[in-house]
């Protein structure tokens, strides 16, 4: 073996081994954003102030990963100068990791709310927001699944059901203006079941965006703006101008 093949073989281990711990803090980082959301959400529902305090705790490890994970992904393009498939795959991970960090953010925003309405009675508006919530982490779960598994057809199905948490969304602003009209005592408890209801939509547009990105890593297809398009309406559901 000659010096020059020794370097290069040598420079394609450290490569691999680059990529690898980048993949690695990116499934790290998306454990710990599920963990986040599936804890708010068990907080909301068992009404536990105790536990969304704690969880608020946890974004820090998120912040911090998602900026070790862009300077991992920017030493990676100046060194190695990635092309095809790995060019997709660090690009969409720069994308990919802006989107769990929000999602790390709206969880934590799902926990003050939750803070504030234990000290009050419930509605029954909290039934349909359990169920966007059940809906949001799976979308959350399948679109990281996907990521792991390269499958872009697991991640188009995550996309699908975007539509789901829109739709039960919808039914719930509505529902909460009813219930203030009946008694205007409910307002501060309705507003802030809507804002949860809010995040959570929020949390599966995000969802839907990883979702998008590994379509495009793996098929090299950007699909994102696709279902407006085809509608004439953005992802909110408003008409296009």
């Amino acid at each position: 073996m000659t010096g020059s093949q020794a370097a290069t073989r040598h420079t394609d281990r450290s490569y691999e081994a680059d990529l690898a711990k980048l993949r690695e803090n990116i499934l790290l980082m998306g454990a710990k954003v599920e963990e986040l959301l599936t804890q708010a959400l068990s907080a909301f529902v068992e009404r536990d102030s105790d536990l969304a305090r704690q969880t608020l705790q946890g974004d820090t490890e998120v912040d911090r990963l998602e900026l070790e994970i862009d300077e991992q992904c920017l030493r990676i393009l100046a060194k190695r100068q990635p092309v095809a498939s790995d060019l997709r795959f660090i690009t969409s991970t720069m994308k990919l990791v802006t989107d769990l960090e929000r999602i790390g953010d709206l969880a934590v925003n799902v926990c003050e709310r939750v803070i504030e309405l234990t000290e009050e009675s419930p509605l029954s508006a909290m039934t349909t927001i359990t169920r966007m919530g059940a809906v949001t982490t799976e979308m959350l779960r399948g679109a990281l699944d996907s990521f792991v598994s390269g499958d872009a057809d697991a991640a188009r199905a995550v996309i699908e059901r975007d539509s789901v948490v829109d739709a039960t969304y919808a039914q719930l602003f509505p529902e909460l203006v009813a219930v203030m009209m009946d008694d205007p005592k409910c307002v501060y408890r309705a507003t802030r079941l809507q804002s949860v209801g809010k995040y959570l939509e929020r949390i599966a547009d995000h969802a839907t965006n990883v979702a998008e990105m590994v379509v495009f890593m793996v098929e090299g297809e950007d699909v994102r703006h696709a279902w407006g398009l085809s509608r004439g309406t953005d992802r909110s559901g408003s008409g296009l101008v």
